[in-house]
C-alpha cells in the first residue's frame, strides 16, 4: 500500500531536518572539540607562563637577596672607610701636636742650653773670683799672722791695741774666708746639680723623640 504523497513529503522533511540537526550537532561537537583543544593549548600556555612567573619570582628574590647582601657589604665598607678616615684624622692631629711639641721642646732645650751655658760661664767666673779673693785673703791672713807674731815678739804685751786690732782683723778675715769657702762649695754643688738636671732633660727629650718616631 503506497503512502500518501503528503506523508511521504513530511517524512522527507523530517529526515532532512534530522540530518540537518545531526550535521549541526556534529558541527557543534567539532566546534566544542576545537574550542577544547584551543582551551587546552591556552591552559598549557598559561601553566607554562605561571611556571615562568614562578621562576622569575624566584630569580627576582635571589637578585633582591644579592642586592641586600651587596648593600650590606657596601655599608660595612663605608663604615670601615669612615672609621679609617676618623682614625687618620685623629692621627694627623696627633702628629701635628707632636711636631709642634717637638718644636717647642727643641726651642726649650736650645733656650735652656744657652741659659745653662751662660750660667756655667757665670759660675766659672764667680768661682775664679772667689778663689782669687780667697787666695788674697790667705795672703792677708798670712801677713797678719806674721805681723802679729812680730808684735808679740817685739812687745810681748797681750793688751797692745795694735795686737787686739790685728786679732780682730784676723778673726774677721777667717770668717770671710770660711764664708767664701762655703759659697764656693755651694756654687760647685749647684753647678753639678744643674748639669745633672740638664742631662736628664736632654735624655728625656731624646727618649721622647725616639718614642714619637716609633
Amino acid at each position: 500500500m503506497a503512502l500518501p504523497s503528503a506523508f511521504q513529503e513530511r517524512l522527507q522533511q523530517m529526515e532532512a531536518t534530522r540530518n540537518e540537526r545531526l550535521s549541526l550537532l556534529q558541527a557543534e561537537k567539532e566546534l566544542q572539540r576545537s574550542k577544547s583543544q584551543i582551551l587546552s593549548a591556552k591552559l598549557s600556555k598559561l601553566r607554562c607562563a605561571e611556571r615562568r612567573c614562578l621562576l622569575l619570582e624566584r630569580r627576582r628574590a635571589e637578585v633582591r637577596f644579592q642586592i641586600l647582601a651587596r648593600k650590606a657589604e657596601i655599608e660595612a665598607i663605608e663604615a670601615r672607610y669612615q672609621s679609617s678616615t676618623d682614625l687618620f684624622r685623629v692621627l694627623k692631629c696627633r702628629t701635628i701636636e707632636l711636631e709642634e711639641k717637638e718644636k717647642t721642646m727643641d726651642q726649650f732645650y736650645e733656650t735652656k742650653t744657652s741659659e745653662m751655658g751662660d750660667f756655667k760661664e757665670l759660675v766659672r767666673r764667680r768661682i775664679l773670683d772667689f778663689r782669687s779673693e780667697a787666695q788674697n785673703l790667705r795672703v792677708v791672713v798670712s801677713e797678719l799672722r806674721s805681723t802679729l807674731k812680730e808684735l808679740q815678739e817685739r812687745d810681748g804685751c797681750v793688751n797692745n791695741p795694735e795686737l787686739a786690732a790685728a786679732e780682730r782683723r784676723k778673726a774677721e778675715l777667717l770668717t770671710v774666708e770660711e764664708s767664701l769657702q762655703k759659697t764656693l762649695a755651694s756654687n760647685i754643688q749647684l753647678r753639678s746639680s744643674l748639669q745633672k738636671q740638664l742631662q736628664r732633660l736632654l735624655s728625656s727629650g731624646a727618649d721622647g723623640g725616639q718614642t714619637t718616631e716609633s
